[in-house]
């Protein structure tokens, strides 16, 4: 992961914006609250390791940024709620939502089991749908926000041996699609960015056999790198994505097409 001195040159396109980023302690989440910061923005992380988060947020802090590092469990209603609360009180707003909380629990169907299937629906749609709710009341009274949301081009394609993961996914496509319908009407905008094979502490265990089998899909045969994915959400937060809405991007190296 590169660090704040490793990066370009900090920004100031998304000065005054407050990013409430979930599942931020590492990986993609972690990356975004980073490129968010380096634009100007000031970055609330959300996440389950206290001492991930403490990492990230002061690798946050070094671009000269106000952060909140907060430990939860989104896929909890109060949680949830006690977090938001929190970040609104702190910053006095909220203008970006990155739901990007996820994770895997990877089995074929007939092997899956119920506990394996709710973990990860629940913490990859569910907390979605939690996060989204919480933070669109704010975003009412503001008349603006943008909702983002890190879904997988799993969710548009399927992908053996991931059931959970892939509905989860599709689920929050199909969220982005009608959250995008319902809300805009109040200025809130909603996009997803559908990552495909990213390199991240999911992608790293795989066994040396999937990653070349995954690898041969990809016309630019490389896995992406977390910053890419970023960059594309610190670009829906911006000014330059006034009039995207309902859009899911892909950042995937051309899997699937």
């Amino acid at each position: 992961m590169s660090g704040p001195d490793q990066s370009p040159a900090t920004t100031r396109e998304l000065s005054g914006l407050v990013c409430l980023v979930t599942g931020a302690s590492s990986g993609i989440g972690r990356a975004t609250a980073l490129e968010l910061g380096r634009r100007g923005a000031e970055v609330a992380l959300l996440a389950r390791s206290k001492d991930k988060l403490d990492s990230a947020a002061a690798a946050v802090q070094e671009f000269g940024r106000k952060v909140l590092a907060i430990p939860a469990d989104v896929s909890r209603s109060q949680d949830v709620k006690n977090a938001v609360d929190q970040v609104a009180a702190h910053f006095g707003k909220i203008d970006v939502l990155v739901n990007n909380a996820g994770t895997t629990r990877d089995n074929l169907l007939l092997r899956m089991s119920e506990e394996e299937w709710d973990e990860v629906v629940n913490t990859n749609l569910k907390s979605a749908y939690l996060l989204s709710k919480a933070v669109a009341r704010i975003f009412l009274r503001q008349k603006g926000g943008r909702i983002i949301n890190i879904t997988s081009v799993v969710g548009l394609i399927g992908n053996p041996g991931q059931a959970n993961y892939a509905a989860s996914k599709g689920g929050l496509i199909a969220l982005t699609f009608t959250l995008a319908k319902e809300l805009s009407s109040r200025g809130i905008l909603v996009n997803a960015v559908a990552p495909g094979f990213i390199e991240t502490p999911m992608t790293v265990s795989l066994p040396e056999a999937a990653r070349a089998a995954a690898l041969g899909t990809i016309p630019l045969a490389r896995f992406g790198k977390p910053e890419e994915i970023a960059q594309v959400v610190a670009f829906l937060a911006g000014p330059g994505a006034s009039y995207i809405n309902g859009t899911v991007i892909r950042v995937d190296g051309g899997l699937g097409i």
